[in-house]
This record gives C-alpha cells, structure tokens and sequence, in this order.
C-alpha cells in the first residue's frame, strides 16, 4: 500500500523508558504509514467468557481505501470486520493486554512481539528480518507458477493487494501462494497421468476459505478442462463468503455447499481432494473418492488418534515408544500407511509424501493416489490378495482392532 495513505497515523516516539504496550503501538504506526506492514496476530486470550481463540489483523483496500481487516477466529467459525486505519488502531490498542496477551507483528523489516505476563509484567523483542536477496541475474530463470497472481479472486480472498496500481502479494500470504502452487503442481501432474478430459468434475472437502478450491477452478480452466468445482464445508459463513466471491467475479463451474464429508451422497467425481480432515473424517473422504469412481485421490491428514489407543505395543517397540511423541509418530505412520495399501488394494498407485516444506504448515503429508489403468491395473488387481494379506499383518503386530476406511470398505 502507498505510503502517503498512512501519513497521518505517525506519532512522536516514545521515550525509550516508555511502557512496551505504548512502544508497541508506535512501531505498528510506523510499519502502516512506511508500507512496510505485513501481518498483525493476536493470541493468549484472557478469560474464558469468549470462544475466540486469535484475532488476524491485515491491510486490505475497500473502494480504493485502505482498511484493517480483522478475522476473528473463533472455536467454531471465523468472523471478519472491517475498520478504518485509526479505527482500528485504537480497536487493537484497546484489545492488549485486555483481551490478548500476546501481540506478533510482522513487517517486511522486523518482527515485534508484545507479550503481558499474567502478573501485568510486560515485555517488547524487536528482531530484524533478513533483507529480500538481489533480483536474479538475466540469466537466471524466473520461478513459474502455475497462478496468475493478477487473478481478481485473490484479492477478494485477501491474498494479494494493490502496490502502485499492481496486483502484489500481500507479505504475510506468500507461505499460503507457495503452498497453493505447489498443491496445484501435484495436481498438474496427476492430471496427466490420469490422462482426464474435460469436463472434470472435483469436490474438496473442508474447503475453508476456498484457497485451493479456485485455485483449482482457475488452473482447470485455463487448461480448458471445463472445471465442474464443488467446495464443502461445514462453517456456513465460510460458504457464504466463498459463494460471495463467486457471484462478485461472475465465475462459472464453482460452487459451494455447506455439508459434512460423512454424510455426503455420494456422486461421480473425477477428483477428490481433502486437505487437513481430522482424524476419521479423512478416512470418510478416501471413501467418497474410492465409492464415487475418483481418478484422482489427493488428501492431506492430520490428527490421527484412531489407532493409537488401540495399539498394543510389541516388546521390541516398548523402550522406543514409551515417550509419547514417538508414539504418537508411530501411530500416525501405521493410520497412513494401511491407508495407503487400502488404496492400492482398490486398485490405486499410491504415494506418501511431504508436499510442502515443514517451516510452511506442520500438516504437510500428502497421499495422492491416481487410479491405475491398463497393464498397471492389471498389475495391482493381480496383488490385491498380497496386499490384503500385508494389513492383516500390520494389525496382527500392533494389535489393531479396528481402521475406519477399512470397515467402510468392508460395508
């Protein structure tokens, strides 16, 4: 955002024996009105009246004006309001402290964090972020994405902004734009393997804000796959922002639905993706793909606490996995790979991988699966009763009782 924008919100510094919270406020003046703001986050809640958990706070532009967005998330929905720059400073100046006990501002220079102990003691740490590196040489290659930054639903969607009348990354997104590309390039390459023809029907479940799902929309359409693009998911709010932006920007093929994946009537899809379902509700998901004749399978679990009460551990494993982390570790690694085999005993290849660096989301194990054709189904319908034979070991040795997709299979 221009820096002329923001001139009036500078103020005297403060002294340097000045209160934290007073020196904390400067500094986020400063970052607006020198265009060096990137993210505001808001965390430590104080009292338990409220279900908030954090408050995000970022620089938007509404109708040409610049503006605070705050997105409160709460434990089960997310609210977003909108404010005038010194409307919502003095907002934020009245929630330190009082609502929040910790502050972590981002800029494009430094990172400030405010903290207030719970005796009232309160604390500043100012640390300087590593200049941008040069601009690569005329030799080197531009890094291409498969997204056009330019395209207007991302500033809807609050990831990118206006600098000087262009279309920029907002800073603290560029973690999301990095994951969002890659998500798509996977899906690139399993779109060619799978060899699909338009139209391509794709439902994502727990789309949340609609990220990946336009992105997939966008990347489908400009491969001229007619996308046919449902996005799920159970927050109506999230579902009526999304269908918001769909009906701003005039698009075609995309939708959103509010419902849950272990309810939903299944349907024919070519592309079934689930990034980030708790627990069993992933499981329920691979089953929709699987029962609704998927090409693509792509989904990224998390919290996996099936299997670990079940586990009972041999005496060779117990000295290694008496501390929880490595067992929780294990168990996540025993959930994921009888998925895994689950699917290719459906006649999947299968792979397990890290899509995304860890520094960028702790949740970034991916099981793509793309429906074997050919000789290579042949291949995988020829070891079905190896693989069946290979859960049924896995179980033997941990002392499984149950695993969810393989019940569903079994119903």
């Amino acid at each position: 955002m221009p820096a002329p924008l923001f001139t009036s919100l500078i103020t005297p510094p403060p002294a340097a024996s000045a209160p934290a919270r007073e020196r904390f406020l400067h500094l986020l003046r400063l970052a607006l009105a020198g265009g060096q703001f990137g993210k505001l986050l808001l965390s430590g809640p104080v009292g338990a009246e409220e279900d908030v958990e954090r408050l995000t706070v970022r620089l938007v532009e509404l109708r040409g004006e610049p503006a605070l967005s705050f997105l409160w998330r709460h434990r089960t929905k997310d609210v977003t309001k909108n404010h005038a720059p010194e409307a919502g400073l003095a907002e934020i100046a009245a929630l330190l402290g009082q609502r929040f006990r910790n502050a972590h501002l981002h800029t494009a220079v430094e990172e400030v964090q405010f903290a207030v102990s719970r005796k009232g003691r309160e604390t500043l740490r100012v640390t300087r972020v590593d200049a941008a590196p040069e601009a690569p040489a005329a030799h080197d290659k531009a890094k291409q994405r498969p997204l056009d930054l330019a395209h207007p639903v991302w500033s809807a969607l609050g990831l990118t902004h206006l600098v000087k009348g262009e279309p920029a990354l907002v800073p603290a997104m560029a973690r999301k734009w990095k994951q969002i590309n890659r998500f798509v390039e996977i899906l690139a390459s399993a779109v060619d393997e799978a060899g699909l023809q338009g139209p391509v029907r794709v439902a994502d479940f727990g789309s949340g804000k609609g990220y990946l799902t336009f992105a997939v929309h966008d990347w489908l359409q400009a491969r001229g796959l007619a996308p046919r693009v449902t996005g799920i998911e159970l927050r109506d709010d999230m579902v009526r922002l999304c269908n918001a932006v769909i009906e701003g920007e005039q698009l075609a093929g995309i939708r959103f639905d509010q419902g849950d994946v272990r309810t939903q009537a299944v349907q024919p899809l070519d592309v079934m993706i689930a990034l980030h379902a708790c627990d069993i509700a992933t499981d329920h998901a691979l089953h929709v793909g699987l029962q609704s004749g998927a090409s693509i399978i792509m989904s990224s679990p998390c919290c996996h606490k099936e299997l670990r009460p079940q586990m009972t551990l041999p005496a060779v494993l117990r000295p290694m996995l008496q501390h929880g982390i490595h067992l929780g570790q294990e168990a996540e690694m025993v959930t994921d790979s009888l998925r895994a085999l689950l699917l290719e005993s459906q006649g999947y290849r299968t792979q397990v991988f890290e899509f995304i660096a860890l520094e960028h989301t702790s949740k970034n194990k991916m099981i793509l699966a793309v429906k074997a054709q050919g000789a290579a189904a042949a291949a995988l319908a020829a070891r079905r009763p190896e693989l069946l034979a290979q859960i049924a070991e896995i179980k033997r040795f941990y002392g499984l009782r149950e695993q969810r997709l393989e019940q569903l299979l079994a119903a």
